[in-house]
């Protein structure tokens, strides 16, 4: 069964959300309670008890009645002599006259009685000068009080940066199996003796043999080795726990070695068991002088070079890792006793690709005439993961047009669309443009039919495509695994064939930039030629390898200044050698250039058999021949 994720509670953080707002409003409240406390005790009391006329006050006082008056504003608090039995008196009648006006300044000149002037209470005034000191030290506990609440919650965190994220499998309802990985025959055997390693132990002990420590599927992006190790989780039946390489990273430094330490503690403690890695090279490059100890990655790598082969060696976990890229990985790492095993899960094959189509088309209602095998058949180089988007896109593509079964148009559309792109429909060509497209593509496809090495046109447009014009595919007619420099040098000629015709039919400067990635595509494949094949005309059969990193990270050249001007003369020398085939060809056939571009202009686009149709008695020129 799947691990559980842990997927947050929306209960428990709304409980939370009112608990911090309960609690600003508790502190919100005890603030105010304290204002209005404090102004209440800053508020003089009047303990008054009678209102008294100003003469009758006057009278008072000329009788040495009253000890004190207390002037507070347009308000007399009077204070009556203890002596005098009356009632403590309060006027609220002072006009606006003062205090001498009213008769009171010889009885105060006189010394009868005593005058304090005070300013009247605003009860505002008085809460906003006690909140000025309250409230900063409410602001300041309350700061705290959160900073300590954070505090606890990143020690809690920091008690799980340890552990491992690895996802634990075990029975599913619906498991994934060999019989469901389609092609690659040879890394499926590789990996069933791991499998049967662990149902049938007793039979590989009794003669001695160690189980494998690791297996490593090394293979292109989308071949399918994370299904591969599916597979493996799902026939052996054992625990089987998955991580990806790039989850035993963290800012902090050694992180990654404790989850290294929690997973590999998790997988012994339920062996036998299974560990998958995917992406192991985000953990397990190459480590060199810039580095370091201290490095978190190397640190993690270091642990787990120790957990496949250190002294506890017999922990029955067998370690499952994935990569596209072998060549950054440590060789501590791919020695026996590690990875014992290095099974290379490539690109299928034309009837691995047959399977896989049948997988991907199994439950999905199809024409009878659907061609899987002529699809295989142009899909050379595609990898499992391409098949399963073309399966994907042709059911897209019927039911966008409103079908409810999927027809051969379907297929060949959802093809063309992953190879190039979709149609621009939205893009408007005019004549002029539409003519330009169709001798570009013209020169291409006479070219490719010519030259006696070039794969057969397949298709030719001028139905604008992804970022092209048009498009002219050649597609070989099985699969190769080489290819020699006549062939090379072939796929140079063609590709120049599209950038020739234009200047043939429109002038030297009639020329456009339609041609930009077929002069990128005849630079780096001229390049690849003379510096990774060595297929140059001086430097033959050497090779310069541009992707060595210096100590500063850069990528450093190989070769001398001079060797590398060399290199550029071979490349010049190849793209000349192109050009000048290609036009030779295209001068030599030019009615045939015309009449394929004026049907191209009319159809739009072309299959294989009408191109050849029309191509029919197009002969190669003596000077467009290679020296064999």
């Amino acid at each position: 069964m799947p691990e559980a994720k842990n997927s947050k509670n929306p209960m428990k953080k709304n409980g939370k959300m009112g608990s911090n707002i309960r609690m600003v409003a508790f502190w919100l409240l005890v603030v105010l309670l304290g204002v209005t406390a404090l102004a209440s005790f800053a508020t003089p009391a009047s303990d008054v008890s009678e209102e008294k006329d100003l003469t009758e006050i006057l009278a008072y006082a000329r009788a040495e009645k009253l000890d004190e008056i207390i002037v507070r504003g347009n308000e007399l608090l009077v204070t009556p002599r203890e002596d005098a039995e009356l009632p403590k008196m309060v006027s609220m009648k002072d006009p606006a006259g003062t205090l001498q006006e009213q008769g009171f300044g010889e009885v105060i000149n006189e010394g009868k009685v005593r005058v304090r002037i005070e300013e009247p209470v605003n009860l505002w005034e008085s809460i906003l000068d006690i909140a000025i000191y309250v409230v900063p030290v409410i602001l300041i506990l309350l700061f705290f009080a959160y900073m300590m609440r954070q505090a606890q919650s990143m020690n809690n965190q920091s008690m799980g940066f340890g552990k491992a994220k690895a996802r634990l499998y075990g029975n599913e309802k619906k498991r994934v199996t060999f019989k469901d990985v389609a092609g690659n025959e040879a890394a499926k055997q590789d990996l069933a003796e791991i499998v049967d390693f662990l149902k049938k132990p007793k039979k590989y002990e009794a003669l001695g043999a160690k189980i494998p420590r690791g297996v490593l599927l090394a293979g292109d992006p989308g071949t399918g080795k994370t299904l591969m190790a599916r597979a493996v989780a799902g026939e052996a039946g054992v625990p089987f726990f998955s991580i990806s390489g790039s989850e035993f990273a963290e800012m902090f430094v050694g992180v990654g070695a404790s989850r290294v330490r929690d997973l590999f503690g998790k997988a012994k403690k339920n062996a036998p068991s299974i560990i998958f890695i995917d992406e192991i090279d985000a953990v397990a490059h190459k480590r060199d002088a810039r580095g370091g100890a201290g490095r978190e990655d190397e640190q993690t790598l270091n642990q787990i070079l120790v957990e496949m082969d250190g002294f506890d060696n017999e922990s029955g976990v067998i370690v499952v890792a994935a990569t596209n890229r072998v060549d950054m990985l440590d060789k501590a790492l791919l020695r026996p006793g590690r990875f014992d095993r290095h099974v290379n899960v490539t690109l299928p094959e034309r009837k691995d690709r047959v399977a896989i189509l049948k997988v991907h088309f199994k439950d999905k209602p199809t024409e009878s005439d659907v061609n899987l095998d002529a699809l295989a058949a142009k899909t050379a180089g595609s990898s499992g993961a391409d098949l399963a988007n073309i399966a994907n896109e042709a059911a897209i593509t019927a039911a966008r047009g409103g079908r409810k079964i999927i027809t051969n148009a379907d297929v060949t559309e959802a093809f063309e669309r992953v190879a190039i792109g979709p149609e621009r429909k939205s893009k408007v060509m005019n004549e002029e443009e539409r003519k330009i497209t169709a001798y570009h593509e013209a020169g291409h496809a006479v070219v490719g039919h010519v030259l006696p090495d070039s794969d057969p046109v397949h298709k030719v447009t001028i139905i604008p495509r992804g970022r092209t014009g048009g498009v002219t595919w050649f597609l070989p007619p099985e699969d190769r695994s080489y290819k020699n420099i006549y062939e090379l040098k072939d796929v140079l000629a063609r590709a120049m064939g599209g950038r020739e015709a234009e200047k043939i039919v429109f002038g030297p400067d009639g020329v456009t930039t339609g041609a930009s990635s077929d002069l990128k595509h005849v630079s780096e494949l001229a390049r690849e030629m003379v510096t990774e094949e060595g297929m140059g005309n001086k430097l033959r059969n050497q090779v310069f390898n541009t992707s060595e990193v210096n100590f500063f990270g850069d990528r450093a050249k190989a070769y001398s200044e001079k060797t590398a001007e060399t290199i550029d003369v071979e490349i010049e020398s190849l793209a000349k050698e192109a050009t000048m085939r290609a036009e030779a060809v295209l001068k030599a056939n030019k009615k045939f250039l015309d009449e394929l571009a004026r049907q191209l202009l009319e159809k739009e686009t072309l299959e294989e058999k009408e191109v050849a149709a029309v191509l029919k008695g197009a002969a190669l020129p003596v000077v467009a021949k290679l020296h064999r």
